[in-house]
């Protein structure tokens, strides 16, 4: 293509198409959408990524790996479980509230309506969403088990009222609601663990 001397660079493509598919969805952004937001021609799309599927699959791995990967950082980082959940709450607040971003979790916002004919991608983004769930779960599991949180806790149904709260978030934060209210319902949750520290 003539007064295109530039050299596609790849990574870029990929965010720019990832932060249109966290403001749009999947089935929101057509391949000409696409082609409008990373400036270059569908053909060159397709031999870069494959398909839109593709791509879109590649964008929310991109996604997991830095911005959303706020979760497996809160679990690994914090000692105390107390801790561990609060800073996945309040990074989750941080990132779903950013102003530079798409509001929301990508993951949740991706999959708000997935009509049948693409059930496989919904059923993809429904895993992601079960394994930060199990993910949550089990580092409950493992606070009854340390003796930081009492033996009679209830670590699934404790693991699926912080995954409903945590995409609630998402869900509350693209509605606009602000972050300092956010925050405030973060501490009515962490209610839930129970103590104060």
């Amino acid at each position: 293509m003539a007064g295109r001397p530039r050299e596609f660079d790849r990574e870029q493509a990929l965010l720019k198409a990832r932060d249109l598919f966290w403001r749009q969805g999947y089935e929101g952004t057509s391949m000409s959408d696409l082609v409008a937001e990373l400036g270059i021609a569908s053909a060159r799309i397709y031999k870069a990524f494959g398909s839109k599927e593709l791509l879109f699959r590649e964008a929310i791995a991109s996604y997991e790996n830095h911005e959303g990967g706020f979760a497996e950082r809160a679990f690994s980082e914090e000692n105390g479980v107390r801790a561990a959940i609060q800073r996945l709450l309040e990074d989750a607040v941080a990132l779903y509230s950013r102003g530079d971003l798409p509001q929301g979790c990508m993951v949740v916002s991706s999959a708000a309506s997935v009509s049948a004919e693409n059930s496989g991608i919904k059923t993809w983004l429904a895993e992601h969403r079960l394994q930060r769930t199990q993910g949550i779960i089990e580092r409950l599991q493992l606070a009854v088990k340390n003796g930081e949180l009492p033996a009679d806790t209830d670590a699934d149904s404790l693991g699926d009222y912080f995954a409903v709260f945590l995409h609630g978030l998402s869900i509350q934060a693209r509605d606009g609601v602000t972050k300092e209210r956010l925050l405030a319902a973060v501490n009515v949750a962490l209610s839930a663990l129970g103590g104060g520290h």
